[in-house]
């Protein structure tokens, strides 16, 4: 299987997702602006969406996959079939009990997340409803999860990146034809992440039924727990929930500190990570995906060279393309916030505000991804306890954190936050893997941190130079051509880089990885 071919595929898949989730943001921001509903929808929605990444993007899939991979590899397909059934027996029961206790304490999750909003009585109110319509979206994601997990384990990488795209098509439709017709139309988002979560469940099962692996759920999850497979997959899950989560424990943080700020920021800092979300899903998600069955193979088969041949690969790729794309945050926060989303309610001091966080976030930007891609290092070999170990000092360190930068620069201070302690995250796994002799790097990395450096410098420049060109505020009244001019500088941005690394000695095939 040629890695980077299939990395394109996934990347590709999540590019569509992403661009169709910037719409749904800008048909979002243009209908409600940034208000203390909007707040309502996003304090709401947080609860679910850190449970989709904690399973989707994290805990659950580097808890099954490797032993998924495991019983493929030496065990059979009756062996790996039962596993997954009696899996997903536990799994579904699990979350139905959650879902119904999650309806049922709204008031007090709601509470627990966003303190602030209970100076507002009707925006706290409306944050319980949509919580209550959105909890069983929970529930669609982990089975989505799963189903993501299986396929991914068989090569199958397309249908799970692709399901994104249908949440964003739910929303899309919700804001432009259910909106105007709820006496309350922020309750149309929180019908849209629950008809979202039904059509992403369902996308999965034609490709389950052709790789003979939909699962059987039985009406005995006891029976199922005594299964020794799932026992082992239930030991790694719980301590990996908080090794993979640390990014997103401290935004749960995050936004109940930001509820007690100004009206709107939650809703900045929540534009601004959808814009940070973009890189780090097309990179950093789409390599780990791609990158954890590999590796989980390479160490069934024993085969520490391969191993850390795939570790190499990926971080040179993360460098490659994660650097240029945390300069473009942090020197185009105002034309992309300016070009997405300011329309309509969404004002000049929101597009301010909103490039603030993102510059904040930018800065972190490559820790961010960089743990989505030395994290699986561990987890494919199933060493939970060091990422562990590792997470609960970066916890600590971005709450301390907070206390240095939020006095200082408000919201932007939390998302500074996050990402210098993605860095320190990264940086510690790094030192992990090399202390363990897990992984070690290939030869030429200085001259190819020199020459890298050379062409993002190069990027800067130019981007700070064209974006200072225009007035991104004032062309509100001409909404085309400021597109225009975003694409245009972008478009140059990508030129200069990539024309500085082949000038540099960069070539294509150096990139190229087959993995059996």
């Amino acid at each position: 299987m040629n890695l980077l071919k299939t990395l394109a595929t996934v990347s590709g898949m999540t590019m569509l997702s992403r661009v169709t989730g910037l719409l749904r943001e800008f048909l979002i921001a243009r209908a409600f602006g940034a208000s203390a509903y909007t707040d309502a929808f996003f304090v709401a929605f947080r609860i679910p969406n850190l449970l989709r990444r904690l399973f989707a993007e994290g805990a659950f899939s580097q808890a099954f996959v490797p032993i998924l991979a495991e019983y493929k590899n030496q065990k059979g397909d009756l062996q790996t079939k039962k596993l997954v059934d009696h899996v997903a027996t536990v799994l579904t029961w699990t979350l139905l009990i959650t879902c119904v206790v999650g309806i049922l304490a709204a008031p007090a999750v709601v509470y627990l997340i966003a303190t602030g909003l209970k100076s507002n009585a009707q925006a706290f109110d409306a944050s319980v409803m949509m919580t209550r319509i959105m909890f069983p979206y929970i529930g669609f994601m982990s089975l989505v999860a799963l189903s993501g997990g299986i396929l991914n384990t068989w090569r199958e990488f397309k249908i799970p990146a692709l399901t994104p795209v249908l949440l964003n098509l739910s929303f899309i439709a919700a804001s432009l034809f259910l909106a105007p017709l709820l006496q309350q139309p922020v309750y149309a988002l929180a019908i849209a992440v629950f008809v979202g979560g039904i059509l992403q469940l369902a996308v999965q099962i034609p490709a389950l039924l052709k790789i003979g692996m939909l699962p059987r759920i039985s009406l005995n999850p006891v029976f199922c727990l005594r299964d020794a497979g799932v026992r082992r997959v239930l030991k790694q899950m719980v301590p990996a929930t908080f090794a993979v989560s640390v990014a997103q424990i401290s935004l749960m943080i995050n936004t109940n500190l930001a509820s007690r700020m100004a009206n709107g920021s939650v809703s900045w800092l929540s534009y601004a990570d959808r814009l940070m979300e973009f890189p780090t899903a097309l990179l950093g998600v789409a390599l780990g995906t791609i990158l954890l069955p590999s590796l989980s193979k390479a160490n069934s088969d024993g085969d520490k060279t391969e191993y850390s041949a795939l570790l190499d690969w990926g971080l040179r790729l993360t460098f490659l393309l994660a650097l240029p794309a945390a300069v473009g945050l942090l020197t185009l926060a105002e034309p992309l916030t300016a070009t997405l989303f300011h329309y309509g309610k969404f004002a000049a001091r929101d597009v301010a505000m909103t490039g603030n966080a993102l510059v904040a976030y930018g800065v972190g930007l490559i820790g961010l991804i960089l743990v989505k891609i030395l994290a699986p290092g561990f987890y494919a070999k199933q060493d939970i306890r060091t990422p562990v170990k590792i997470a609960v000092g970066v916890l600590i360190a971005t709450q301390l954190m907070n206390l240095l930068f939020v006095p200082w620069i408000a919201h932007a201070g939390l998302a500074l936050s996050i990402g210098l302690a993605a860095c320190l995250n990264a940086l510690l796994l790094y030192f992990g893997l090399r202390q363990r002799k897990i992984y070690t790097p290939k030869e030429g990395w200085g001259l190819f941190m020199i020459r890298l450096a050379g062409a993002l410098f190069l990027l800067a420049g130019i981007a700070l130079w064209s974006a200072a060109q225009v007035d991104w505020i004032g062309l509100k009244v001409h909404p085309l051509m400021r597109i225009g001019a975003l694409f245009l500088i972008i478009i140059l941005c990508v030129a200069t880089y990539f024309s500085a690394l082949v000038a540099m000695g960069f070539r294509f095939k150096d990139f190229k990885r087959t993995a059996l």
